[in-house]
């Protein structure tokens, strides 16, 4: 397993004062205009159009009277229209809050009114718990953005693609500093409410440099897909913050990662990339291990699968590796030992 030690840690520049992560991974790609960022159940979206996106939707953000530091809600199921929306409020120097896309309306009135979020970004299927969170919570949205209706759109509410289609493009990114307010994420709350962690424009700049290149060894030749989802803080860094600072493609999928809907995306049935890394966590890979649908090695494309979320049981590495012949990184080893570097 790779670790990062004191002697093998690569030296990391540090980023300037001013620095806008979303505009630093834009730049970082400006080359690739063409190539596949992230392909989901209904198509692929390039870097080139990504930037477009990205700065439209940051154009349409300020456009509302949002302003830098204030929060706007990330309540979405994971496809293309995600890393958009959460490096577009990034690119303007608006606060995304990415939030479980499974939560009750409860759940959410109180993350309104803890965020006090200016506007909800949210998919059709989600609407529903968000309509019935406004009526909850004593709120400061000011609009709801809906990715993919499934229904008639009510008064307040307007389709992303309608946002994207009637802004320009922001001309330059917020001047954003890189201890200044990027992101937030929730606690699962297990030891109370939920709680709001703030993370800074350098955050995922460091653990990108120093985990995703590192220890993975991303190159952007990769494909990468993960089964956390990407309002988690480990599917955030497997989906978007890794791939993105290295040029790789990454396979977002909306649905629960159930062997069979993992499967699909292995072997390339759905969207036509067959990944190269996999994220996923031990229980998710004693039920793939379990399953009479497990792909033989010749059917896959996997160079690195990595595990988080509890240790992984040796048992279980031994046996993905016999018949992939593959090793599953333990992310939880390796992710202590990024911390007790960056610590020092």
């Amino acid at each position: 397993m790779d670790q990062i030690s004191e002697k093998s840690s690569p030296h990391v520049p540090v980023p300037p004062e001013a620095f806008n992560f979303s505009a630093h991974l834009l730049a970082l790609n400006s080359s690739r205009g063409t190539k596949a960022a992230f392909v989901d159940n209904r198509g692929t979206l390039s870097y080139g159009d990504l930037e477009d996106r990205v700065r439209r939707i940051a154009s349409a953000l300020r456009d509302l009277g949002i302003k830098r530091e204030e929060r706007v809600l990330l309540a979405m199921q994971d496809c293309t229209d995600w890393p958009a929306a959460f490096l577009g409020a990034i690119y303007a120097g608006i606060v995304p809050v990415a939030v479980n896309t499974l939560l009750t309306a409860d759940d959410y009135a109180y993350m309104l009114e803890h965020s006090r979020a200016q506007a909800v970004l949210t998919s059709g299927d989600v609407l529903p718990a968000i309509k019935g969170a406004l009526t909850k919570s004593d709120h400061e949205v000011r609009k709801v953005i809906v990715s993919h209706p499934i229904a008639s759109l009510d008064f307040g509410e307007i389709a992303l693609e309608t946002v994207v289609e009637t802004h320009a493009p922001m001309a330059r990114p917020a001047r954003t500093h890189c201890d200044d307010p990027a992101f937030w994420l929730y606690s699962s709350g297990s030891t109370g409410r939920p709680k709001g962690t703030v993370h800074s424009h350098a955050n995922p700049y460091f653990t990108a440099e120093l985990y995703g290149k590192a220890v993975l060894h991303l190159t952007e030749t990769d494909i990468c897909f993960s089964a956390a989802k990407l309002f988690f803080a480990y599917g955030l860094g497997n989906a978007l913050t890794f791939p993105m600072s290295v040029g790789a493609t990454t396979l977002l999928m909306p649905d629960r990662a159930s062997p069979d809907e993992v499967f699909k995306r292995w072997t390339g049935a759905v969207g036509g990339f067959k990944p190269t890394v996999f994220y996923g966590a031990p229980t998710g890979f004693a039920g793939m291990l379990a399953s009479p649908a497990l792909p033989s090695r010749e059917q896959v494309a996997l160079r690195l699968v990595s595990s988080a979320g509890e240790a992984l049981p040796a048992e279980i590495g031994k046996r993905f590796k016999a018949h992939f012949g593959v090793d599953i990184v333990d992310g939880i080893g390796s992710t202590e030992m990024l911390h007790i570097f960056i610590s020092n």
